[in-house]
């Protein structure tokens, strides 16, 4: 199992100590952030190497009452995802750039003979 994630004041600690910054100052940016990213989520809101907030429209759908069993209309909703960059997603499971797998270039359509 993986260590235990940053909490809050962890992340302002290593912010205000690598960027010779306050902890105000870091924890002031970061909230800025989290005000900027809320207000523009409905747009869709991207961090840069990390990933981006979008809004995904879920359809109605019948579900169930776990208590009672009895079966229940569940309306159509939006919701806001966060979907992971790819660079985040590849620092993750140990992928370097240079083992990344190359792109093969398209060929060019066909014509279609008359």
């Amino acid at each position: 199992m993986a260590g235990k994630s940053l909490t809050q004041s962890q992340i302002i600690a290593k912010l205000s100590e690598s960027e010779q910054l306050t902890k105000k100052q870091v924890k002031s940016f970061l909230d800025s952030i989290a005000q900027l990213a809320y207000k523009e989520a409905k747009n869709g809101f991207t961090l840069p190497g990390l990933g981006k907030l979008v809004v995904v429209q879920r359809k109605a759908r019948k579900g169930r009452n776990p208590v009672t069993g009895e079966q229940i209309k569940i309306p159509a909703k939006k919701v806001v995802k966060f979907r992971v960059a790819k660079a985040a997603k590849d620092s993750v499971s140990g992928v370097s750039k240079k083992a990344a797998k190359p792109v093969a270039a398209k060929k060019p359509a066909k014509k279609k003979k008359k």
